[in-house]
This record gives C-alpha cells, sequence and structure tokens, in this order.
C-alpha cells in the first residue's frame, strides 16, 4: 500500500535528526503564530488564493530568503566538514551525507533561490513598468508560484522522509542510474525538478504574453525599459531551454522507473547524450538568471549616476545577442569528455563571442557613471560589488574557454570559484540591488540604509575571503567535492570558512534590516518616488493599489497540492496515490476550464 515507504525511511542519524526537528519545530512555530494572532482567514484570503502579481511576486521573493537560509546552511555545513576532515580527521559529515548536502546546496540555491528571485522581482514590477493592469494569466501566475512552492516542499521533505540525491546538482549519469543510486535521492530530485519547471515554463509563457500584448498604448519595443527588455530576454529562454530540462529528466525517470535505457550503456543507451541534454538547458539557465540581474543595474545605474542610460540601443541589441549565442555554448561546460579538436575550438570561440555582449553592457555603465553625480545608496553599492566580482568572474570564464587551459582546470575548485562569481557576483547582488531599489516601491516605506550597508560590506568581504582561496586552490590541484582533503590545502579552506562566516554576518545584518525597517515603517514612508525614478513604475502610488482585475481562487493552491502528492508518491512508488494525485489535478483544470469569470 505504501509501495517502498518503510518506518526506516523516517530514521536518520544525529545531524539528519536536527535537520528533521528543525523542520518540524518551524512549520509548528508558524502555525501556531497563526493561531494565536487568528490570522489564518487572512492568510487565505489576501496571499495563498490571490492572483495580484504584486503580491505573488512578494510570496515569491519570501520563498526565495527562506530558501537561501536552508542552501547557505548547506554551505556552512561543506566548509566545516572540509576544514575538519583533514589528514587522518573524517570530519563530521559521512562521504553520503556530504554528498546530499552539496548536492542540495546547488539545486536550492538554483531552482529555488535565484528563479524564485527573479520572478519575484519581475512579478512586482514589469506589469507597472508597462503600465499594464495585471499579467495576462493572473490565474496561471498563481498556480505557477505554487507549484515552485510544492517543488521546493518535495525537496525539504526528503529532510524528514528518506534522502536527497548525492549526484551533483546535475545528476550526471551513471551515477544517478538505479544501479548506482538505488535510493529515492535523486527521484526526489527528478520530480522536484519536475514540478518546479512546470511553473517556470508557464511563467515564461505567461509574462512573454504579458510584455508583448499589454504594453500602454504607445509604448514601442524600443521604448522599453531596459529592465522589461531582459525579462522578454529571460522568457524567451525560459520557454526554450526548460522543454530540454523536463524532457531529459523525463527520460532518466524512465530509466529508473521503466528499466529503461536512455542513459546507460546497456542496449545502446549513452550518458553523453545525457550530458549534452542537461548542458544545452544549463548554460541558458545561467542567462535566465542574470539578464534580469542586468536590467536591475540598468535601471539603478542612472538613477543614481542622475543621468540617462548610455547606449540604450546598444543594451537592447546585446541583450537578445546573448540570448541568441547563449544556445550554442553548452560544449564549453565538457570539453574533456571526447569531442574532437574542431568542435571544441567552434565552443570556445563561441564562448569568447558571448562575453562581447556582456562587456558591452558593462562598458554603457561606466559610460553613464561618467561625469555623472553619483549617489551612493545601497543599491549604487551593490551594483559596485557586481562590478568587483562579475568582472572577475568574466575573466576567468574566458580564460577557461580556451580547451587546452579548461583540460588542466575542469572539475576544480578554480571552476567552483569562477561560476559562484558569476551566479553570486552577478545574479544574487543583481537581485539584492534590485530589492532594495524597488522595495520602497513594492512596500510604501524605506529600508534602514545603515544596516543595509552594513550588510553590503559583510558580503562583499565575505565573498572575497571565501571565493578567492578557491582559485589558488584549483590551480594547486584541488578538485571539488571532496569530503576530505590533504593537509596542504588546511590554509586556504580555513580563509574560505571565514569568508563563509562573514557572509552569514551579511545575511543576519539583512534580517535585521528587515526587521527594523518594518517596525520603524511608519517613520520612513517612501513617497511614490523616492529615488527620483523615470519609469512608469514610480508615477504609481506606494504600495501600487491592488489589480482591478483581481479575483481570489484556490485554484492554483490546489493543484499545486496534488502536483506534491503526485511527486512524492512517484518518489515511494505509492501508484495509487500517484493516481489520485493525477486525477485530483485533471478535475480541478476541468473544473476551472467551466468557470465563466476568470482572474
Amino acid at each position: 500500500m505504501f509501495g517502498t515507504l518503510t518506518l526506516n525511511a523516517f530514521l536518520h542519524g544525529p545531524i539528519e535528526t536536527v535537520a528533521q526537528l528543525s523542520v518540524l519545530f518551524g512549520v509548528l512555530a508558524v502555525v501556531g503564530l497563526l493561531t494565536y494572532y487568528q490570522r489564518w482567514g487572512w492568510l487565505y484570503k489576501h496571499w495563498l488564493t490571490t492572483t495580484d502579481h504584486k503580491k505573488i511576486g512578494v510570496m515569491y521573493i519570501a520563498l526565495s530568503f527562506v530558501m537561501l537560509a536552508r542552501g547557505a546552511v548547506d554551505a556552512f555545513m561543506m566548509r566545516a566538514q572540509q576544514v575538519l576532515a583533514v589528514g587522518d580527521g573524517a570530519g563530521y559529515l559521512s562521504p553520503d551525507h556530504y554528498a546530499q548536502v552539496f548536492t542540495a546546496h546547488g539545486v536550492i540555491m538554483i531552482f529555488f533561490v535565484a528563479m524564485p528571485f527573479m520572478f519575484g522581482l519581475i512579478n512586482c514590477i514589469v506589469p507597472l513598468q508597462i503600465g499594464a493592469r495585471d499579467v495576462a494569466y493572473p490565474f496561471l501566475n498563481s498556480m505557477s508560484f505554487w507549484l515552485t512552492v510544492a517543488g521546493a516542499a518535495l525537496i525539504n521533505l526528503s529532510l524528514v522522509v528518506g534522502e536527497f540525491a548525492a549526484t551533483g546538482w546535475l545528476a550526471y549519469p551513471p551515477l544517478s542510474e538505479l544501479y548506482f543510486s538505488p535510493g529515492v535521492g535523486v527521484d526526489y530530485y527528478i520530480w522536484a525538478l519536475q514540478i518546479a519547471g512546470v511553473g517556470t515554463l508557464l511563467s515564461g509563457i505567461n509574462f512573454l504574453v504579458t510584455i508583448l500584448k499589454m504594453r500602454v498604448p504607445g509604448m514601442s519595443l524600443m521604448k522599453m525599459p531596459i529592465f522589461v527588455w531582459t525579462a522578454l530576454g529571460s522568457m524567451l529562454l525560459v520557454i526554450f531551454a526548460f522543454p530540454i530540462l523536463t524532457a531529459t529528466l523525463a527520460l532518466l525517470s524512465l530509466d529508473r522507473t521503466l528499466g529503461l535505457h536512455f542513459f546507460t550503456t546497456d542496449l545502446g543507451g549513452s550518458a553523453m547524450m545525457y550530458v549534452n541534454l542537461i548542458w544545452a538547458w544549463g548554460h541558458p539557465e545561467v542567462y535566465i538568471l542574470i539578464l534580469p540581474a542586468f536590467g536591475a543595474f540598468s535601471e539603478i545605474v542612472p538613477t543614481f549616476s542622475q543621468k540617462r542610460l548610455f547606449g540604450y540601443t546598444s543594451m537592447v541589441v546585446a541583450t537578445m545577442s546573448i540570448v541568441v549565442l547563449s544556445f550554442v555554448v553548452w560544449v564549453h561546460h565538457f570539453f574533456t569528455m571526447g569531442a574532437s579538436a574542431n568542435v571544441n575550438a567552434f565552443f570556445g570561440i563561441m564562448t569568447m563571442v558571448i562575453a562581447i555582449p556582456t562587456g558591452v553592457k558593462v562598458f554603457n555603465w561606466l559610460f553613464t557613471m561618467f561625469r555623472g553625480r553619483i549617489i551612493f545608496a545601497t543599491p549604487m553599492l551593490w551594483f559596485m560589488g557586481f562590478l568587483t566580482t562579475f568582472i572577475l568572474g568574466g575573466m576567468t570564464g574566458v580564460l577557461m574557454s580556451i580547451p587546452g587551459i579548461d583540460f588542466q582546470l575542469h572539475n576544480s575548485l578554480f571552476l567552483v570559484a569562477h561560476f559562484h562569481n558569476m551566479v553570486i557576483g552577478g545574479v544574487l547582488f543583481g537581485f539584492f540591488a534590485g530589492f532594495v531599489y524597488w522595495f520602497p516601491k513594492i512596500f510604501g516605506f524605506m529600508l534602514n540604509e545603515r544596516l543595509g550597508v552594513y550588510a553590503f560590506w559583510s558580503w562583499i568581504v565575505g565573498f572575497l575571503l571565501a571565493f578567492i582561496p578557491l582559485y589558488a586552490l584549483g590551480l594547486m590541484g584541488m578538485t571539488r567535492r571532496l569530503s576530505e582533503v590533504g593537509v596542504e590545502f588546511q590554509p586556504l579552506l580555513v580563509v574560505a570558512a571565514v569568508g563563509a562566516c562573514v557572509i552569514g554576518l551579511g545575511m543576519l545584518f539583512q534580517f535585521l534590516q528587515l526587521v527594523v525597517s518594518i517596525r520603524d515603517r511608519k517613520k520612513n514612508p517612501a513617497g511614490n518616488n523616492p529615488w527620483n525614478g523615470t519609469h512608469l513604475e514610480w508615477t504609481t502610488t506606494s504600495p501600487p493599489p491592488a489589480s482591478p482585475l483581481n479575483e481570489n481562487t484556490s485554484g492554483g493552491l490546489l493543484i499545486a497540492a496534488g502536483a506534491l502528492v503526485f511527486g512524492f508518491a512517484l518518489v515511494w512508488h505509492i501508484w495509487w496515490l500517484a493516481t489520485l494525485g493525477v486525477v485530483g489535478i485533471v478535475a480541478l483544470l476541468i473544473v476551472r476550464s467551466f468557470e465563466t469569470h476568470h482572474a
């Protein structure tokens, strides 16, 4: 009746048990507070069933912050393990548990921190910037969000019931095949990403239609703010890239559940096909995330330089060039895997070429600042931090685009440092900047500037301490994913661990900034345009009024609940429950189709 689920799935070691209890007590605390303050009705009416794009955006950002805390804990655990597991020391994590931790860290940070943060900002700002009353399909927007929540919930369920994948965040075969990973960890990975991926794809379609069809009269494409352009480019990438991920994980699940051989060497399968497919999605995914961050900087730099953006047309061309070129660079992720010299040369050259439009953007921002009256408010500080870290990451990326050099650096910590330069220094700093910049518009009051400055400096110093040593460790020959390391690597690993702690301090300052700002919100009203911005979002009230077409519906929430039940049932092979989940989803969609007044 319960498939492969047994009581043993709930029994873990002491560290996992602490995580289980933390999740359990966290959930109970939230339930208790909502009950004590009698806020269940308010929560259901104003948040859980809303189709207002602004509230959905806020919930996306809240999900991102919650999962950032979870992903950061995984990062701290990895750093502590590598500092302690030196020489004869084994550290405090078993090799399998350590592998689960670094897999969960990568998956959470990309799919459930960066992606929700991106969609949160796009939800809050893009409709306002184009003068739309809401998104094109408000119900679809709600359902997309709750599917993302369902995917995140499934990953966190693996803490309590069973285990997570120990394969790395891209789950390469043959390690992710059933023979080498017989547990349920890879299945949690597959179905969490499939459910969230469907939500992402639906959001991509929704915002593409919104931007193309719902602009205010008179706003031609070449009059759109750059943030809207970058959102458009990102949504195009979502629409073309995420079906590749969905198909790839579906084939992997068929290998595991039906004994097929798409990615095994038996019966004509090929693990290299998986690697090609996953990176055909994976490299556009990097630009899905970074383009909206670029768009946020393109709003922030002119505002705080008190000048018009330099080179608007070239910014648009650079954005759409990146969209196209991002699909012709995926092989640089596996130069070492046996492709011909001609293939490697082509993809190496394409990798260098895609750096050109990115460089155009950087120079346009610098020229915008040139002779401007720069105001170093917190959003501008995040931009300056981005310049420092992202340019370093870009230079190392171009370095590794040379196949001969990549042969030496592949799978080393040099690559890890480069990737984090791009994703933290580029994506996360960009979203932090956008969040601080648009916070007064979204919520109607200002963030505490002093604590924001403390948070920025902690992040930038901590980031440099945490990841610059990894470049040196990579050049010294240290490979990634090691649960036990040589004595010669320990000093730099200690420095990296200190850097992680400083980043943790930055996160603490960000939390305190929110708490203090909310406490003092009546003392610091934002006004409609606190930064003297020039686009349409600054012409409405702060916070903006509710969408006039807004209708509450529990449909999206219930469909996502059905998807969560379906995913959990497939993980444990509870076929009757999976059938029930599918039937519930289909029934809810049918009921929805008969409603005459759609939100």
